[in-house]
């Protein structure tokens, strides 16, 4: 797995979060309050759907399969999608504690196997 972050020189300095190889292990993305305005997730080499799940919540304190996740965006087979964050006429939604991830291959808060193959995710936020 590799991971990096670039800022981006935005006005509101846009951090760009990518994991190469996101699975069960949680992302501690930011370990404080963040506003989330983009993911995208590679889902292309798996033959099975991957569920990407976002807490609001500092990695350490959750654990995966028990903690109901505030977001769950869900990847179908040999795709790759764009899902867009808006709240309102606001663009962006806010993770008041902290943004962490994980993905697995099950929906809803069960579920703790990660997908067999890579998944890259990309996230946007301030």
């Amino acid at each position: 797995m590799a991971i990096t972050q670039v800022n981006v020189s935005t006005p509101a300095v846009e951090i760009i979060y990518n994991d190469t190889a996101i699975g069960s292990a949680l992302d501690a993305i930011k370990a404080s309050s963040a506003k989330l305005y983009y993911v995208i997730i590679d889902n292309s080499l798996n033959v099975a759907a991957t569920y990407v799940k976002l807490f609001n919540v500092a990695s350490g304190s959750i654990t995966l399969g028990v903690t109901a996740p505030d977001e769950i965006i869900y990847a179908p087979a040999s795709s790759i999608i764009t899902h867009m964050f808006f709240t309102s006429a606001a663009p962006g939604k806010t993770f008041a504690t902290a943004l962490t991830a994980a993905a697995v291959t099950t929906g809803g808060t069960a579920g703790t196997t990660p997908p067999s193959s890579s998944v890259v995710f990309t996230a946007s936020y301030v």
